[in-house]
């Protein structure tokens, strides 16, 4: 399945495998594929997923949301605990120039994929 979504004014080009959508019907609660773009000593983009998740979400089906997230760290360097430093919110001017152009989300092995692009 493809469909067009509006994020921060910009068109979003989402396409579901036939695997994940077979996967979201046996859903009872909302998926939500959180498209995270990381700042700090290197740029990394993922996608996360998650439920139960509130803000800025746009449905792509009634059990799918996709929202964009640019986030980023106070410091670099490995002095934290854990896998990865804590995150915050990283405030962009013109978000709408960082927002993907494309989200693409399988389902395989019992596993969430994802992946975006610009």
């Amino acid at each position: 399945m493809q469909k067009k979504i509006k994020i921060q004014g910009k068109s979003v080009t989402v396409n579901l495998s036939k695997a994940a959508e077979k996967a979201l019907t046996s859903r009872d609660k909302i998926l939500v594929a959180e498209m995270e773009l990381y700042f700090s000593c290197l740029i990394r983009k993922q996608v996360r997923f998650k439920e139960n998740l509130e803000g800025d979400l746009v449905n792509v089906t009634k059990l799918f949301a996709v929202r964009f997230r640019p986030v980023m760290t106070k410091t670099c360097g490995t002095d934290y605990e854990g896998d990865e430093p804590p995150l915050e919110d990283f405030p962009i001017e013109n978000p709408e120039s960082f927002v993907p152009h494309w989200l693409k989300i399988d389902y395989k092995k019992d596993e969430w994929i994802g992946e975006f692009g610009f």
